[in-house]
């Protein structure tokens, strides 16, 4: 198992989740949630500055939303998206793209019953993100090697 903290990034349409490993790689906290639009790539790479000043970052894992049967539709594609923009930003960290299917049915069903409205939308993103960065964490330790698939960045433009 590789040593370093590691971000993982549950991109929505509204809002984006992120969490924190610790520096060995063993578990998933959540850190914040962002809103997303202006300033949103700012943000996740602030908090990735903020991780390297204490220990350094590793990699950042965005979870890629796929259907049940694996396909890849309009949602993965926004994702895509803005996995090239973000690995633009945070280069020279490496961004990884882990597949995210039922990361959001799982947080929801362990949020049931601890809060209501906007605040459980906003801690259901967070708790989305510990779901993407926890399963690639213990994919990562089953395999021996990194989850997912790499996001090169290209030569498209950076809005944040």
């Amino acid at each position: 198992m590789r040593r370093g903290v590691r971000l993982g990034v549950d991109p929505g349409d509204a809002r984006i989740g992120v969490a924190r490993s610790d520096p060995s790689g063993i578990l998933a906290t959540p850190v914040e949630t962002v809103r997303r639009g202006k300033g949103d790539l700012r943000r996740i790479h602030q908090l990735l500055r903020a991780e390297e000043d204490a220990s350094g970052v590793l990699e950042v894992v965005v979870g890629l939303p796929r259907s049940l049967s694996g396909g890849e539709g309009p949602a993965a594609e926004k994702t895509r998206a803005f996995a090239v923009r973000l690995a633009r930003r945070v280069a020279p960290v490496p961004v990884r793209l882990v597949d995210e299917r039922l990361t959001t049915v799982t947080a929801e069903a362990m949020l049931r019953d601890q809060r209501k409205g906007a605040k459980r939308r906003a801690v259901v993103d967070q708790v989305a993100a510990v779901v993407i960065l926890q399963q690639a964490l213990d994919a990562e330790r089953t395999t021996g090697t990194p989850p997912g698939e790499l996001v090169p960045p290209t030569d498209e433009e950076t809005h944040d």
